[in-house]
C-alpha cells in the first residue's frame, strides 16, 4: 500500500516526542534480515487508523497520528515500522499534476500476444518504456493493459510502435483519456518527469509515417 504526502512535501518519517495521556502500545518491530521474505502480519484496528492517516497525509507526524488515536508517536512508529517490514506499508511517494512534468497525452493500451506469454515476459518488455505508467495482465481478450502516459499525441504514436516492435506482441487497442473523473486518485497522478529526448535506442518516427 502506497501513501501519499501533501503537494509541497516528502514523506515524515520523524518521531516526536511523547504525547502525554496516550494508550501505552506493546507492539514490537522485530527487522528482518536482508532478503528475507516478508511474514504475513497482524493488522488490527489500530493499524488500520494509522495506515489511513497516512494515505491521507504522509507528512503526517507520528505524534499527530498518535493523538488522534490515542497512541504515543513511540509506539506509531513502532507500529509504521512493522508494518514496512511485513511490506504492508511498501514506501512513500508524491502525487505530482502530470502536466506540470511534461505529460500531456494519457491512455490506456490492450495489449494481444501471438501466444501466451509469461507474465514475467512481459514484465522486462513494459520496464523498456520509461512512459509505461503502470502494467497489468488482465482477464478477457487481451492479456495486458498498459496505463501509457507521453508529451503530445506525436510521442504517444512513438511508444506504440515501440511496443508494437516487441516479437510476440500481435497488436494493441488504445483508449485516449480524455478526463479523469476522480482526479484525486493516484493514477491521476505522475511520478516521474517527461523525457527531455526518447530513450536510447527508440526511433522518432515522422507524422504520417
Amino acid at each position: 500500500m502506497t501513501s501519499k504526502p501533501t503537494r509541497n512535501g516528502t514523506p515524515h518519517d520523524t518521531t516526536h516526542a511523547t504525547t502525554h495521556g496516550s494508550t501505552r502500545d506493546t507492539t514490537t518491530s522485530a527487522r528482518k534480515p536482508p532478503g528475507a521474505t516478508p511474514r504475513p502480519a497482524s493488522f488490527d484496528e489500530l493499524d488500520r487508523k494509522i495506515v489511513a492517516a497516512l494515505i491521507d497525509n504522509a507528512r503526517t507526524s507520528f505524534a499527530e497520528i498518535g493523538t488522534s488515536i490515542g497512541l504515543s508517536a513511540t509506539a506509531v512508529k513502532r507500529r509504521v515500522d512493522r508494518l514496512r517490514d511485513a511490506e504492508v506499508i511498501t514506501g512513500f511517494t508524491a502525487t505530482v499534476r502530470p502536466s506540470a512534468l511534461g505529460w500531456l497525452t494519457e491512455a490506456y493500451v490492450e495489449v494481444y500476444c501471438d501466444s501466451a506469454a509469461p507474465p514475467r515476459r512481459l514484465a522486462e518488455v513494459v520496464r523498456n518504456h520509461p512512459e509505461i505508467a503502470a502494467a497489468m495482465t488482465v482477464t478477457g481478450a487481451a492479456d495486458a493493459l498498459l496505463h501509457v502516459r507521453a508529451t503530445d499525441v506525436a510521442h504517444f504514436e512513438e511508444v506504440l510502435e515501440r511496443i508494437r516492435d516487441e516479437p510476440f506482441i500481435r497488436k494493441t487497442i488504445s483508449y485516449l483519456v480524455l478526463s479523469h473523473l476522480l482526479p484525486d486518485s493516484p493514477e491521476a497522478g505522475a511520478r516521474q518527469a517527461a523525457p527531455d529526448e526518447p530513450p536510447t535506442g527508440a526511433t522518432i518516427l515522422p507524422r504520417g509515417a
